[in-house]
């Protein structure tokens, strides 16, 4: 019976609490309604406001814009009328030039017609002209021409060879002038002796009675000497000295020590000989290569291998017109640097090719060919510099210069060997050198006699002047000097100098 109404009271409860619930949550959202409503409010007010500011301030700027674009109206209303007035002046300027140019194309008709009746009358003239002169010459129009520019050509070559000859001196002179400053800077830098040792053969005795010791009985000391140092023992009357002779100057040193210390010692016979000969090849041996180094340390050439240094040694012992070949080639070498490094080209080839280009003479007694190929071909063995090789093969002209290195090592060899008290000439030579200088001179055509002077520096030729002209005169000059130079070696230079002169001749009766 009570649990009947226990429940409908808790159904009447649970009602009651959802209906109370309800009302509560419909006033809680009516309230933020009205809250979202008053908000909306605040921000349409404010929306306004400042939908009215910024209605306000485009009204503003749009007062200026208008003000802005009227004035900017007003200023360009102006400028065009300006402008209009400006080409309404050069309207009146085009029109007042057309009419000036319309009066002088007039004018210019008018004169050209009086030309073109001028020039009718000119060519009608010149037409009379050339009838009368051909009739007076005897000579057509063409036949005129031809001579005319015949007469030309003659004319132009003459000032052409006139101008050629003129250039030409002026480069020889400047050329003679830096080549004259720059030779003698090179020598002057060198500053090396005028006069180098020549080996000698001959060994002093300290009296005559020594040479019979140098025989030997039955002539066993000196046929064992002989055969021991490889070289010839001539025991002749000069006083107090015999003569070691021997093609191989190395083996006439060994031979020249080994005597002198047989001549201190005193023990002169066979078996001493040899010990004596042993020893005195090992002492040039080694001051061959002392010598070598030495001389390559003087050049500025290191780096070369022993074998190269050791044939460069050899060259102490020989000589060439009285020059020390040693010498010659650290000469060589210092004045193809210094050439070098005025020109600009490489030093260190030009050193390297001035130091070696006469190595071939070191073996030339033992090989087959000139001295410049041999060193060439023994320098390429040991992996010398190309354009070093090429300096050496080229520097008598065998082969071609491939580089300005080669010419600068040519002429620093003709210099070494040039310069005053360097070498000594047989009169042999010099004779042979001569002739061949005055058979090149005579060879041509119009050549009357040819005299060599000062020792072969300077040529005169002397022409028959009813075959060669002056400007003739100055080409064969050159021609001589090229042939000379194609057919010739010699150290410096030679002068030619063509001499034509005219005589007339009349007798009085």
């Amino acid at each position: 019976m009570h649990e009947p109404l226990l429940i409908i009271m808790v159904v009447i409860g649970v009602v009651l609490g959802g209906v109370i619930g309800f009302f509560i949550r419909q006033m809680q959202f009516e309230r933020k309604i009205k809250r979202q409503e008053g908000q909306a409010d605040q921000i349409l007010k404010s929306a306004r406001d400042r939908s009215k500011a910024i209605e306000l301030k485009a009204r503003d700027e749009a007062m200026k814009i208008r003000d802005q674009a009227e004035s900017e109206a007003s200023r360009r209303r102006l400028e065009l009328s300006r402008e209009d007035e400006r080409l309404q002046r050069r309207r009146a300027d085009l029109d007042t030039r057309i009419e000036r140019i319309e009066k002088r194309n007039q004018s210019l008709n008018k004169r050209q017609s009086t030309l073109d009746r001028q020039t009718n009358e000119i060519e009608q003239r010149q037409a009379e002209i050339v009838s009368e002169l051909e009739h007076i010459s005897h000579m057509t129009t063409e036949e005129a021409k031809n001579q005319l520019l015949t007469e030309v050509e003659h004319t132009t070559r003459n000032d052409m060879a006139r101008i050629i000859h003129q250039v030409e001196e002026e480069a020889q002179i400047e050329g003679e002038r830096r080549a004259r400053a720059l030779i003698a800077d090179a020598i002057q830098r060198v500053a090396s002796e005028h006069v180098n040792a020549v080996t000698t053969s001959a060994v002093s005795l300290p009296s005559d009675d020594m040479k019979g010791r140098i025989i030997g009985r039955n002539g066993r000391n000196i046929r064992a000497f002989e055969q021991a140092a490889g070289v010839d023992v001539i025991v002749d009357d000069t006083p107090e000295a015999v003569t070691i002779s021997c093609f191989d100057s190395v083996r006439r040193e060994v031979a020249r020590r080994a005597m002198n210390r047989l001549i201190l010692d005193g023990r002169i016979h066979p078996a001493n000989i040899e010990k004596v000969v042993e020893k005195a090849n090992d002492e040039v041996d080694r001051m061959i290569m002392e010598e070598g180094e030495k001389a390559s340390f003087e050049a500025g050439v290191p780096g070369l291998s022993r074998e190269i240094i050791k044939k460069m040694g050899r060259l102490k012992f020989r000589t060439s017109y009285g020059q020390n070949q040693l010498a010659h080639a650290v000469e060589s070498a210092q004045l193809a640097g210094v050439i070098a490094a005025e020109l600009g080209a490489d030093t260190d080839i030009c050193k390297a090719g001035g130091f070696l280009h006469d190595i071939g003479k070191a073996m030339d007694h033992e090989v087959e060919g000139t001295h410049a190929a041999i060193g060439a071909e023994f320098c390429k063995r040991f992996s010398v510099n190309p354009a070093v090789i090429n300096c050496i093969a080229s520097h008598h002209h065998e082969v071609e210069q491939d580089s300005v290195e080669a010419v600068i090592v040519e002429a620093a060899d003709a210099i070494s060997g040039a310069r005053p008290g360097a070498r000594r000439e047989s009169l042999e030579q010099y004779v042979k050198r001569i002739r061949a200088l005055e058979e090149i001179a005579s060879s041509f055509e119009g050549v009357g006699e040819s005299y060599a002077l000062q020792a072969g520096r300077e040529i005169r030729v002397i022409v028959k002047p009813e075959n060669i002209d002056d400007l003739a005169a100055t080409r064969l000059a050159r021609n001589i000097s090229k042939k000379i130079e194609e057919g010739m070696q010699y150290p410096g230079q030679i002068k030619v100098t063509v001499i034509r002169e005219t005589r007339a001749i009349d007798y009085a009766k």
